[in-house]
């Protein structure tokens, strides 16, 4: 991605469109190939066969068009891409949604875990390849395509602290503070897209286990969410910590694998109570990934999208206090890593 860094921004593009209409095909001719190792009465569900059918509609296109020469050539390339995202943004939610409907026939759960492992984050490689490449002849001062050259860090964990609480308020009434201390001033090189679906999940989780924890209490009284920030030469590390009474000892071991999550028995009673809080939540989803929330696809899709990336997410619940999840990332470039995407 640092390749693109020249004086002549044309002949980037050309470079990174002949490039993409090369890989793009095999990416995508891997993910279908994925699709038809699933068992055949999941493959038959008509949401998962939509989507199946979406990657399908994608290789043929990608695989059909014009070969790219010149720079007229790249804008149509780029048409090409931009419907392409688009028809696929809603690829999480829908395969979310699929594996709900047919989890009792699922018997091997790991494999099925390793499917969506290798769907999702190969669907967030191929839209930062894409993204970078729409982006490279754009100008703006301190980035190159989609890499910020001067991230802070306390910027993006604001920003999405703020949408979190603010949606919260609209929809709840109120919400707990969060609070960010640590290397607030860090600065350094780093893609936000990946952190624009893992931080929303993380802090909506922590958000909602301390309002729904704590009834009684409401805005300023509500115990605060501490995220606090660490950096050094290889890695960066984002710890969200509430007082949301932790997991259950019998869920432990469940809130990291798919289609598990404690959020949908909640939501759905507040739902049916006339609560407003699920559809706060809905809300928060909607501006991310996709509605994850009520699949349980947050937790593992976050967990999956850090190793992707050469980092970790890890969870220490202590029970009848709070949660701490601890997210992981690597630098771009550092001593024992280089980031392949």
């Amino acid at each position: 991605m640092y390749s693109s860094i020249s004086s002549n921004k044309q002949s980037d593009a050309l470079r990174s469109a002949q490039y993409l209409q090369k890989e793009l095909p095999i990416r995508v001719a891997h993910r279908i190939a994925n699709f038809r190792s699933l068992p055949f009465i999941i493959g038959c569900n008509p949401t998962i066969l939509s989507v199946h059918e979406l990657y399908i509609r994608a290789f043929h296109i990608l695989n059909n068009s014009p070969e790219v020469h010149t720079l007229q050539d790249v804008e149509q390339y780029d048409l090409v891409l931009r419907d392409l995202l688009d028809d696929h943004k809603e690829v999480v939610s829908r395969l979310a949604q699929g594996f709900k409907e047919c989890r009792k026939h699922i018997q091997d759960e790991e494999a099925v875990s390793s499917f969506l492992d290798r769907i999702l984050t190969s669907r967030l490689g191929i839209r930062m390849l894409v993204s970078q490449h729409l982006n490279l002849q754009d100008t703006k001062a301190g980035s190159v395509g989609i890499i910020n050259l001067c991230m802070n860090l306390k910027d993006v964990v604001s920003r999405w602290s703020s949408m979190v609480r603010e949606i919260c308020e609209d929809k709840y009434g109120h919400a707990p503070e969060i609070k960010i201390s640590g290397h607030t001033s860090t600065v350094f090189p780093y893609i936000e897209l990946p952190l624009d679906y893992i931080l929303p999940e993380l802090l909506k989780n922590a958000v909602r286990a301390t309002v729904e924890t704590n009834p009684r209490l409401r805005g300023r009284s509500l115990p605060p969410v501490h995220v606090s920030l660490a950096n050094n030469h290889n890695d960066f590390i984002i710890r969200i910590s509430d007082r949301g009474g932790g997991i259950p000892h019998d869920r432990i071991d469940n809130v990291m694998r798919y289609n598990f999550s404690t959020a949908e028995e909640s939501t759905e009673q507040l739902a049916e109570d006339g609560g407003i809080f699920a559809s706060m939540m809905e809300e928060v989803n909607r501006t991310t990934s996709g509605p994850m929330h009520g699949y349980g696809f947050g937790l593992p899709t976050s967990a999956a999208y850090s190793q992707y990336l050469g980092g970790s997410l890890q969870i220490q619940s202590m029970q009848g206090l709070g949660t701490d999840v601890y997210l992981r990332l690597k630098h771009l470039e550092s001593s024992d890593h280089e980031l392949r995407i």
